[in-house]
């Protein structure tokens, strides 16, 4: 029988019962919904609502599976629907009717909650830490670049030059805010749901406070129907995570195209790139592209979450099943991703000559030269009308700025003088915009400590994150068992 099957006289449906199953994906809870029962049971001891010698067969009970489980001797069936069911039905048959008070003063809905939260906030730990991998990766790569130049673009058209460096650590900053929203959505995922029942809390002298402390969980939930409903925390998670998938999808594209032969600006390691079927001379940036081409699951996932909960009315549903598969699949595109993201980042080489050559080869500097006729008062529309002939001379000629010779330059205004020429170097283009944020080496030197300083709290917060919520329950656990 079904351990919910009393009021029923038939029988379900096969077919209802592979439908409505979840252990296919939610046995992944198997140590969050043990760690959660180990907590529950030890509280209803301490509180006298069972006794001690029937809450340690059960903690007894619940290490054995646990063990097998790990071992993989354990084989879950959809008759039991779901992690939870599966495995309270084998605690039932290693140490019989004791079991059963096992789920005294809970629900599925609010043991679900309790899983998921366990689950998630573990996983933000790891994902911070393999974003913080990331931002290494490309840290050292900005310091390695501090001496070289590129075009910068805007419309995938060539600007105004800046440093290499510079231009990385425009990325380090995107993936530093993904990771304050990991953290924010961590401090909400923190709250203990556990013993607030099916909706409406439990008849029994329960200590919620002392679950969430044998958790190490931050706070409770004040509304138990708040608390079985809940699935925000998930949200947040895939929304963060579809901004973080975003920023690697648009450095997956760049590193495309930079490595293309049009570009050659950078190569990428052999470990990190694939090569065709039947072209010998090809290698492709597959990681990248797969990063680029994953990035729509991970949208599909927010907006299905969001679609299923809009008009759901308190407290549970059946419909909050769908909660899980999508953050599973989010978590294991976003593992995979930054874990080849960092050393693929970190092995690439950089061709400083294509670099180089491609900032001296167009018209990223005429901006400066614009500049350059205001500082000698002209207004700025005027000069910005000089350049443009200026450039349009050039192209007619097939030549750059830098190619013109000072007549052909004050044929056009008569301000220009021989420092001109100066102020038109790529090095001097960059080393002028000395503004905070800016591109000049002085100014990416300073970013570059702001970085520093950031990963080093980034990497105190998960270090001391990870000690509290995966040390702290496991000595609770390896104590229980």
């Amino acid at each position: 029988m079904k351990l919910w099957g009393g009021r029923f006289k038939k029988e379900t449906n096969s077919l209802v019962e592979e439908y409505t199953a979840s252990i296919r994906f939610d046995q992944r809870l198997y140590h969050e919904d043990i760690l959660g029962s180990m907590a529950h049971v030890t509280m209803l001891s301490e509180c006298g609502i069972i006794p001690s010698a029937d809450a340690q067969s059960i903690k007894t009970g619940l290490a054995t599976i646990l063990t097998d489980i790990e071992s993989g001797t354990v084989t879950f069936s959809v008759r039991d629907e779901d992690i939870h069911m599966n495995i309270e039905r084998l605690l039932h048959e290693r140490i019989g009717a004791v079991a059963g008070k096992l789920h005294t003063g809970r629900s599925r809905n609010d043991q679900v909650a309790l899983d998921m939260h366990l689950y998630l906030r573990s996983q933000l730990v790891t994902l911070s830490d393999l974003i913080v991998a990331v931002q290494t990766a490309l840290l050292q790569q900005a310091k390695n670049s501090m001496d070289i130049i590129l075009p910068g673009y805007t419309h995938l058209q060539r600007a105004q030059p800046v440093l290499l460096a510079h231009h990385l650590l425009a990325y380090f900053w995107m993936f530093e805010r993904d990771l304050q929203r990991f953290q924010d959505t961590f401090r909400r995922t923190n709250i203990c749901p556990l013993g607030s029942g099916a909706l409406a809390g439990t008849t029994f002298p329960i200590k919620r406070e002392r679950v969430a402390e044998l958790l190490n969980f931050a706070g409770l939930y004040e509304n138990s129907m708040d608390a079985v409903s809940n699935r925000d925390c998930i949200v947040e998670f895939l929304s963060a995570a579809a901004l973080l998938i975003m920023h690697l999808s648009r450095m997956s594209e760049e590193l495309i195209l930079w490595s293309s032969t049009e570009f050659g600006f950078i190569e990428l390691d052999d470990a990190f790139t694939t090569g065709s079927s039947i072209m010998p001379q090809k290698k492709n940036p597959d990681v990248a592209e797969l990063v680029r081409g994953k990035t729509g699951r991970v949208y599909g996932n927010l907006l299905s979450l969001l679609t299923t909960l809009k008009g759901l009315p308190l407290a549970y549903n059946k419909d909050m099943q769908e909660d899980k598969e999508g953050m599973f699949d989010t978590v294991d595109t976003l593992t995979g991703a930054l874990a080849l993201f960092a050393p693929m980042l970190a092995t690439l080489t950089v061709n400083r000559d294509a670099m180089e050559q491609a900032v001296r080869e167009d018209f990223s500097n005429a901006t400066d030269l614009a500049d350059y006729l205001v500082n000698k008062g002209l207004p700025f529309r005027e000069a910005h009308e000089v350049i443009g002939t200026l450039v349009a001379h050039c192209l007619d000629r097939g030549c750059f700025l830098l190619d013109l010779s000072l007549a052909d330059y004050q044929k056009h205004s008569a301000l220009f003088e021989s420092d001109l020429f100066a102020a038109l170097k790529p090095e001097t283009v960059v080393a002028v915009r000395k503004s905070r944020g800016g591109t000049a080496g002085s100014a990416v030197k300073e970013q570059l400590g702001y970085a520093e300083k950031a990963l080093a709290s980034a990497s105190n917060w998960i270090e001391a994150t990870r000690v509290a919520i995966t040390v702290s329950t496991q000595s609770f656990l390896n104590e229980q068992l």
